[in-house]
């Protein structure tokens, strides 16, 4: 999506990285963090500075009729793979905090389930204080990826200092209508180069087995994998970033 790999966002160096501090990730489902921002996880983790990941949704919802691995199983089997992926990040197991939202039904905050992830997410922010969120960006086009955005900027309202927040990109890359792109003056950009670090997000991504082609979650004919085409957005040496142009 041309929109958001614009030659004119500037190309910062890896070591740009570190100017972010301590980052907390927002993943609405295991692989988001590996996909949308595992170079940049990688680059923090290097730099010795702290990261902590929220897993927002239970991720059962990829093979839905999967009877080999019901959705307890799949929900085990998701978590496992997050474990292993942030392992190849160098993020520490003590560093995830899973919200357990159902897979496709993340609320909004405005919902009446919305309340208490807000909450949740808001105390999470207070006692790990972050410089920096990473969240999926505002328009991505899964709804529990929208619903993860609109849930952060809730929480944020509920606390006396708000970290600095950037968005990262999943599915706009392929399924963006005009309207999901950002709007003039809306947002700055920036792009990663993460080429040091490249292979650690490929094994991050590949750690993610159930979701990628030859999955193990083998009888369900309607489940989800992810398309070579799709893939093919996170093989390269860099990562895009967008924030709010007001700050």
């Amino acid at each position: 999506m041309p929109a958001f790999a614009s030659t004119e966002y500037p190309l910062l160096p890896p070591a740009a990285a570190a100017s972010l501090g301590p980052t907390v990730v927002l993943a609405p489902h295991p692989d988001d963090e590996s996909l949308g921002c595992g170079g940049l996880l990688a680059l923090l983790r290097q730099a010795g500075l702290p990261v902590w990941c929220v897993l927002v949704s239970d991720g059962t919802m990829s093979h839905p009729n999967s009877r080999k691995f019901p959705a307890a199983a799949r929900q085990a089997l998701r978590l496992a793979e997050l474990h292993a992926a942030l392992r190849e990040l160098a993020v520490p197991t003590e560093a995830l905090y899973c919200l357990n939202l159902p897979d496709g039904a993340v609320p909004p905050p405005e919902a009446a389930a919305g309340a208490a992830p807000v909450r949740q997410l808001a105390d999470f922010l207070a006692a790990t204080q972050p410089a920096t969120v990473l969240v999926p960006w505002r328009r991505d086009p899964h709804p529990d990826h929208r619903a993860t955005y609109q849930l952060l900027q809730a929480a944020l309202h509920l606390l006396s200092r708000a970290p600095r927040v950037l968005e990262y990109v999943v599915w706009a890359w392929e399924r963006a209508s005009p309207t999901d792109l950002p709007q003039p003056g809306e947002v700055e950009g920036w792009r990663l180069d993460i080429g040091p670090v490249l292979a650690q997000k490929q094994q991050a991504i590949a750690a993610h087995h159930s979701q990628l082609p030859g999955s193990p979650i083998d009888d369900d004919p309607m489940g989800f994998t992810l398309a070579p085409s799709m893939l093919a957005h996170f093989a390269q040496p860099l990562e895009v970033y967008l924030e709010t142009a007001s700050r």
